[in-house]
């Protein structure tokens, strides 16, 4: 141990050791100051407090994780019990344990009856890498070896590995360098604000959608086994795309044979008032990956979900699908996911989501911020929206600066005690699916007194 980090830890200083030690994510480390980290050392419901006693209010469920808040004496009584009964146990060997065998019946209970089988993964990104091979898995069963080629979005996020990174279309991450993998292609995200065309919404989105087959011409429909989307894209900015842009998506899918596969890492268990947020848009993946929700982001876990007729295939064919986990389908993650899901479920909290809270969300931050000078456009559906940010309310005019205004403003509502997260000039919101009314106003206050300082500290107000 050097000395700067012995001194530090000693002295209990953990921003020092925070920067000196790790490699954060999505930061230029040669700008970051100890001064500005933030050491977070309790939580408690829908709230978290700093190592200085500040209290925030997390309008964000961690990264769309903590669904069920913090502290719940449910998950942490069924993670330790199963600690004590069985601490680890692999699905190799033809094995398994109580834990992830209750999990996958109560799983599929409460998925749509499509679904048959599942591979459990320790995180979203490592089921959306192997969601690649099992695609071109499932096509060489099928006597179609040649359709190799997935298609994804521009602006979408599908994780960090480089197969997820590929899938996913983040400008930012495929700057990296020859990292991407050849057979992933994008087409445009569905982004009806930054639209600039004669068209209308519904048009837009029949539009957007056609862009999927324009792409699967041009490479050649032999060749095109996925297409591989977020409902609403989560990273890339909380966008939820015109209702006419699901149906042409499905009936391009169908026309070409191509799988249609979501990523429910965010939009999964509840977050739209639905148990998924494919059934809040209305169509029918082959493939979905899940994670964040599935455990309350008390314990590392995903999974990647088949349906019958892909997950069967897999099976009865024969043939080895070369994959492996040490940890799929860890003791101690599925004990937490079936009591996340018992409560989400028969503790109604989905069922409140749908009922209370995200109408009460939805119609607070319109009735306070529609008439935001600095809003330009309110998105979402249940425990999820985004604000986009506009210097012009009606015209759909864009900030030409739109990250340092995010961010301005994301620091601002900080400083008033709310965790939101931007993306670009868009406001994330994502509370607890537990949160109250009194809450929600809570966060509209907070939300609110960061949009006036931002709105100030552009001379807009």
């Amino acid at each position: 141990m050097n000395d700067i980090v012995g001194h530090a830890l000693a002295q209990k200083d953990y921003r020092q050791i925070h920067l000196a030690r790790h490699l954060l994510p999505f930061e230029d480390h040669k700008f970051l100051k100890p001064e500005d980290a933030r050491v977070i050392v309790r939580g408690k419901g829908v709230h978290v407090w700093d190592d200085s006693g500040k209290r925030f209010l997390d309008g964000l469920s961690g990264l769309w994780c903590t669904t069920l808040g913090y502290g719940r004496p449910e998950l942490v009584a069924a993670a330790a019990a199963q600690m004590e009964a069985l601490s680890y146990c692999s699905q190799y060997f033809n094995t398994a344990h109580p834990a992830v065998s209750e999990l996958s019946a109560k799983l599929f209970e409460l998925l749509p009856s499509r679904y048959g089988r599942i591979l459990y993964t320790n995180s979203g990104s490592e089921a959306n890498d192997i969601l690649i091979k099992l695609v071109r898995r499932y096509w060489q069963l099928a006597g179609r070896p040649e359709k190799r080629v997935l298609i994804g979005r521009h602006n979408g996020y599908h994780g960090a590995t480089v197969g997820s990174a590929s899938l996913g279309g983040m400008k930012v991450m495929h700057e990296l360098g020859d990292t991407v993998l050849a057979e992933v292609h994008h087409i445009a995200e569905p982004y009806w604000f930054g639209y600039q065309g004669p068209l209308t919404e519904q048009e837009f989105g029949l539009h957007a959608a056609g862009e999927l087959e324009k792409k699967i011409l041009a490479l050649g429909p032999d060749t095109v086994g996925a297409f591989v989307a977020e409902p609403f894209q989560g990273a890339g900015g909380m966008i939820f795309p015109p209702s006419s842009y699901w149906p042409e998506i499905q009936r391009i899918c169908d026309k070409y044979q191509v799988l249609l596969c979501a990523d429910e890492v965010v939009g999964g268990f509840g977050r739209t008032g639905h148990w998924f947020a494919h059934e809040y848009f209305g169509f029918q993946p082959d493939v979905l990956t899940i994670a964040k929700g599935l455990t309350s982001g008390y314990v590392p876990m995903g999974g990647l979900v088949l349906s019958a007729r892909i997950g069967d295939m897999l099976a009865e064919q024969g043939g080895l699908f070369a994959h492996g986990l040490t940890y799929q389908g860890h003791p101690v993650a599925a004990a937490v996911a079936v009591a996340t899901l018992r409560l989400l479920d028969e503790g109604g909290v989905v069922d409140d989501v749908q009922r209370i809270l995200g109408p009460h969300l939805q119609h607070r931050l319109r009735q306070a911020f529609a008439e935001h000078v600095l809003v330009g456009e309110i998105q979402g559906a249940g425990a999820v929206a985004a604000l986009q940010l506009a210097p012009s309310r009606g015209s759909k005019q864009r900030f030409a600066n739109e990250h340092a205004v995010g961010l301005y403003c994301m620091r601002r509502a900080q400083e008033h005690g709310l965790i939101v997260r931007t993306t670009n000039a868009r406001v994330i919101i994502a509370p607890p699916l537990v949160s109250t009314l009194a809450e929600v106003d809570e966060l509209i206050d907070k939300l609110g007194a960061a949009l006036d300082d931002t709105a100030r500290a552009l001379k807009m107000r």
